[in-house]
């Protein structure tokens, strides 16, 4: 049924006047006529019955009327929640990170998104990076901030913050009379590491083979909460991002190493289909994420190292 011939019906039935009913519609009375005409056809069954100059709606006209009206209604419903989409008066984001970069980066974003848009319901699926890139491209979240470099020509990629990864021991450990370690200084050590799958675990899985060096891999977990709560108490030492133990740092909880040069930091992106646009809702968190990343506060200034005499290291373990 033709949605033109239904308004026309509405109309009719509403002011049970052909005339009343064209002067709302803005058509001329023979028009709205034709449509009803039309649609009793279709239907097989007189809507209305015309006594003299008066009409009244036969029963089919009334259970027809009950469910245009809830027709209409449906449509005047999903019409306004189109309308409060894209107002972000409601909808859905579905994020993808790894737990480093939901708990130590994006909180800030989460926290402002909510109070612009709190009506927006955010979903997180904290996984590795090599897991949020199978979920964007089975479109099972909007969005996601991986480690770079991503090579996936159906993904844009955007590049937001350096990711320095540093070296961490106890306070009382001996490498914590250093501010900087090489990577053959460190592996002698007990070293605590993410379990294999994650980015940062494939980075440091690199650099140990490309320095030709055994490790002594202590344990391997999957948490970097758990590793720092251990290299706390001399369990070993590990290599972790360093936006996840600023807060240890200050607090003199545990002791940080640079180790990387800057031409081994990695980076950390957002990536998005680029088979259609993102979604409203992603579109105003990426906008949010590019202009707080820009704030010192997220994107982690200089850890407070403390100048330390860089004395002979005994590599032996401890």
């Amino acid at each position: 049924m033709e949605s033109e011939r239904l308004t026309a019906f509405r109309a009719v039935a509403r002011s049970l006047s052909f005339s009343r009913a064209a002067e709302q519609l803005h058509k001329t009375q023979p028009a709205i006529s034709q449509s009803v005409r039309a649609l009793e056809t279709s239907l097989g069954e007189r809507l209305f019955l015309r006594l003299g100059r008066r009409i009244q709606l036969t029963l089919a006209g009334r259970i027809l009327l009950e469910h245009v009206e809830e027709s209409f209604a449906a449509l005047e419903r999903g019409r306004l929640r189109i309308e409060a989409l894209a107002e972000l008066r409601e909808g859905e984001l579905r994020i993808g990170a790894s737990d480093t970069t939901a708990c130590y980066v994006l909180p800030p974003v989460l926290q402002a998104y909510r109070e612009r848009y709190p009506d927006v319901d955010v979903w997180i699926s904290n996984r590795p990076s090599p897991k949020t890139l199978e979920q964007l491209t089975a479109s099972e979240v909007d969005i996601g901030f991986v480690t770079l470099p991503v090579a996936q020509p159906d993904l844009t990629v955007e590049p937001l913050l350096v990711r320095e990864d540093v070296a961490i021991c106890a306070p009382n450990h001996e490498l914590a009379a250093r501010s900087r370690v090489t990577l053959d200084q460190l592996l002698p050590f007990p070293l605590l590491l993410l379990d294999r799958g994650s980015s940062t675990r494939t980075f440091i899985d690199q650099r140990i083979a490309a320095a030709g060096t055994e490790p002594q891999i202590a344990m391997e977990v999957g948490s970097i909460e758990i590793i720092k709560h251990l290299v706390q108490r001399n369990f070993g030492v590990s290599i972790v991002p360093r936006a996840a133990v600023e807060t240890e740092v200050a607090n003199e909880r545990l002791h940080a190493l640079r180790i990387f040069s800057r031409a081994d930091q990695r980076q950390l992106g957002v990536a998005y289909s680029n088979r259609q646009p993102p979604c409203l809702a992603a579109t105003a968190f990426l906008r949010m994420t590019r202009a707080l990343v820009r704030d010192t506060s997220i994107q982690a200034p200089d850890l407070k190292i403390a100048p330390k005499e860089e004395g002979r290291l005994n590599t032996g373990a401890p």
